[in-house]
């Protein structure tokens, strides 16, 4: 494979990546937030996306781009190499119904409450010790 076919196929996998940093961000992001205060303002609308995906059953566009980028390279489906083979199954599970995406939707929302109240918890805490200084 050579020429655009390689290059879309590079781009499909490059769109795979960001799709499971972006997952990853939005599970987990808010952790960041304890350490840089700029975090939340990045975080919480890419968490509110990924819940509201999950929730409501709508697609990331990252899905489409990603399908129309493999039928550019010629790829009829997700054969082939590592990212394939090891990364598509955790963002595709052949397990992943309407259920299940509520569950996930809402494993969101809730970790990032959790989040946010340490992080809440820690700077209140921060701001009374410096008022006592």
């Amino acid at each position: 494979m050579t020429g655009r076919p390689m290059l879309y196929r590079a781009l499909a996998d490059l769109v795979v990546l960001t799709h499971l940093a972006f997952i990853g961000f939005a599970l987990l992001g808010g952790v960041l937030a304890l350490r840089w205060r700029w975090v939340p303002w990045a975080h919480l609308p890419a968490a509110a996306w990924g819940a509201a995906v999950e929730l409501f059953g709508w697609f990331c566009p990252l899905t489409p781009l990603e399908n129309a980028l493999r039928r550019a390279s010629g790829a009829a489906g997700y054969s082939g190499g590592f990212i394939e083979r090891y990364l598509l199954p955790i963002l595709y599970p052949a397990a992943l119904t309407r259920e299940v995406e509520l569950v996930l939707g809402c494993a969101v929302v809730v970790l990032n409450l959790v989040v946010y109240l340490a992080v809440w918890r820690r700077r209140a805490a921060c701001a009374a010790e410096d008022q006592r200084k």
